[in-house]
């Protein structure tokens, strides 16, 4: 089994930054696309961005400039950089990842952004 886990969520205020970041127990990376995921009071858990093995990115329309995902095989690790950050960014932020086969989950870092 392997084991994801998120760090570096918090309370930050509007427009300020956070950078997440999800580590493998193991060395699943290379050939695993690595999503984070966010799911906000009563609402249901929606894509944020994605990386594939190759490095191509995806990110959702809401995001689209303010927030870069990165990857180290290397390291096991995905981050998330989240620049200008708006209260509707405010939910709980999950890193997956996922092949043909396999799909693990993290437990999910709170980000909260408010004044």
């Amino acid at each position: 089994q392997v084991q994801l886990v998120e760090s570096g969520g918090g309370l930050v205020q509007p427009g300020g930054s956070l950078r997440l970041s999800c580590a493998a127990s193991r060395s699943i990376f290379s050939g695993a696309a690595m999503l984070w995921y966010r799911q906000a009071p009563g609402k249901e858990r929606d894509l944020v961005a994605s990386i594939t093995s190759g490095g191509l990115t995806n990110y959702a329309d809401s995001v689209k400039g303010r927030f870069t995902i990165s990857r180290d095989n290397a390291k096991n690790t995905v981050d998330l950089q989240m620049n200008s950050l708006k209260s509707d960014d405010t939910a709980v932020y999950y890193c997956n990842a996922r092949s043909l086969v396999f799909n693990y989950w993290g437990q999910g870092t709170q980000v909260t952004v408010s004044s």
